[in-house]
């Protein structure tokens, strides 16, 4: 392919061979700019262009945020581009190829379009997937923390930066893609965690309606608590004090923090992890806001824009280990105990809102299993339960219902991930921990075959099967890919979803994911008063 003309104006990629049997060569642009250099507390705005033939072969810095010991930054505020893997086979030119674009997660704090990285191999290296898919995979960057989401809950510091970021890229994959032989036609959003977050309300918002074929949400959505900040204002003076701007005034607070140093807005802003007072889902401060534009309401009431949007939806089973282990440490330590003291506590904080009333029903509901004596690792497993139903699972199966409530001609999946941690340092029991299902989607067992397992490799096979297929025709079963099973859409009648394992059999599939849960959730904890 070499040299492709887009509104920019001309880019060059990387032409590298492949000696598999899926395709011959892969096409690969990194860093192609698709928006100007950012503004703090602005909207981006288009890339002007530039002249002669841009050569796209490196990955360019991802967007301006702390680092993980939160003491310095990384990236840059000329962040907005994105990168773009094409499957090629000799005999001609890929044209009208179904077109992926990942939206990748992190609290909304951190990350980049190439992921994390151990020397050159980057978790969101989209090869893998766009040659065993017959795919086009594009990844981006956008701004993340104060810089791409503080908000002042009002016009003058509106907010969801982040959120018009990831849509101008959407928004010029729908105009370019067609030059790298993409379907406009059929465009997949993807996005694991905050990205998963991302991936729903972009097909929630109004302004994408028309741009998005289908979306797929990898632990976690729209309505997840963490999803929409509904405080604001509380975070934004927190900065603004933070870097000597007024609070008492939003206009003066938004004008002030304009003219600020972006690096001292970042560092503005720790996120704490030690003696919490209440559990770690409570402190993601930087979300989308319900501002009345981007997001024009509670996106409960929103799902009509996605009726033409087929959607697939999911979470790990153990998704919610990761902040039980900081909520409970002793989770993660075998010779430890964990008192129904401390799990009282966490049900009084997870259910804060509601009041006693809330607690006694939840505190019941999740220690039936208990007995009179209970094993430890019960307990510890009714935690991370606890924390993965809250966090990610009841908030899923509510999109997934109000997905297919409102689809006109779309489909609904919906999916468990249950193959087991590989972590070393974990207990045994511990099952598919937040952000593992990743490197299989991505395909790591087969470029590191010396770190994974053969069974690592069927599920990472299974996984890449159902996705592109349903990338390319709206369901997982149906495309170029052998499936191991049938997947069979989800309906609000009897709740299908497919459990994905190291053998995927017709077994995987079941009906009424933890509905006793979901319902005390969705339905009794909703409609408790407001203490």
């Amino acid at each position: 392919m070499g040299i492709v003309h887009t509104e920019g104006g001309f880019v060059e990629g990387t032409s590298k061979k492949v000696g598999v049997v899926f395709a011959d060569y892969i096409d690969i642009f990194k860093g192609i700019p698709f928006g100007a250099p950012t503004k703090v507390m602005e909207k981006p705005e288009k890339h002007p262009g530039w002249s002669g033939t841009l050569k796209t072969t490196e990955y360019k810095p991802r967007c301006m945020q702390a680092t993980l010991m939160q003491s310095d930054v990384r990236g840059a505020m000329d962040c907005l581009y994105l990168n773009i893997w094409v499957p090629q086979s000799r005999s001609a030119v890929s044209t009208k190829l179904p077109v992926m674009v990942w939206i990748y997660g992190g609290g909304f704090l951190l990350g980049g379009g190439q992921g994390a990285n151990f020397l050159d191999n980057y978790l969101y290296d989209g090869e893998e997937l766009a040659l065993r898919g017959k795919v086009i995979v594009v990844t981006f960057n956008y701004r993340v923390g104060p810089l791409g989401f503080l908000s002042t809950g009002d016009a003058n510091g509106p907010g969801n930066y982040g959120l018009w970021d990831q849509h101008l890229a959407i928004a010029w994959v729908k105009r370019n893609i067609a030059a790298f032989g993409g379907d406009t036609e059929n465009i997949t959003i993807f996005g694991e965690s905050a990205g998963a977050a991302s991936v729903s309300l972009q097909t929630l918002t109004p302004y994408n309606v028309g741009l998005i074929k289908r979306a797929i949400s990898q632990s976690g959505v729209g309505l997840s608590p963490w999803a929409i900040q509904q405080d604001p204002l509380i975070w934004a003076q927190q900065v603004a004090s933070g870097v000597g701007c007024p609070v008492n005034d939003t206009a003066a607070l938004a004008n002030c923090l304009r003219q600020t140093d972006p690096k001292a807005i970042t560092l503005a802003y720790q996120l704490q992890l030690l003696n919490l007072d209440y559990p770690l889902v409570h402190y993601l401060a930087f979300s989308p806001v319900i501002d009345g534009d981007f997001i024009p309401d509670d996106p409960r009431n929103l799902f009509g824009n996605a009726e033409n949007v087929d959607y697939l939806a999911g979470v790990n089973n153990m998704d919610g280990h990761l902040f039980a282990g900081v909520d409970v440490p002793n989770i993660n330590r075998p010779l430890q105990r964990i008192t129904p003291d401390e799990v009282h506590k966490l049900v009084q904080g997870l259910t804060l809102p509601k009041g006693t009333a809330a607690l006694d029903i939840a505190y019941d509901l999740y220690t039936d299993n208990w007995g009179a004596n209970p094993d430890q690792e019960v307990v510890k497993k009714t935690v991370v339960d606890m924390e993965t139903d809250y966090i990610f699972l009841v908030p899923t199966q509510e999109a997934l219902a109000l997905h297919n409530i409102n689809a006109k001609n779309a489909k609904t999946f919906s999916y468990l991930f249950s193959h087991p941690t590989r972590m070393p340092v974990y207990p045994s029991w511990v099952g598919a921990d937040h952000a593992e299902d990743l490197q299989y989607m991505f395909g790591k067992p087969f470029t590191n075959k010396l770190a994974y397992r053969p069974q690592d490799r069927d599920v990472a096979e299974a996984m890449m099967a159902y996705w592109t297929n349903f990338a390319a025709t709206g369901d997982p079963s149906q495309g170029n890919s052998k499936v191991p099973t049938p997947w069979l859409p989800y309906t609000t009648l009897n709740g299908q979803y497919l459990e994905i394992t190291k053998k995927i059999t017709t077994k995987s599939m079941k009906q009424d994911l933890r509905s006793p849960f979901v319902k005390f959730w969705v339905t009794t904890y909703a409609n408790l008063p407001n203490q």
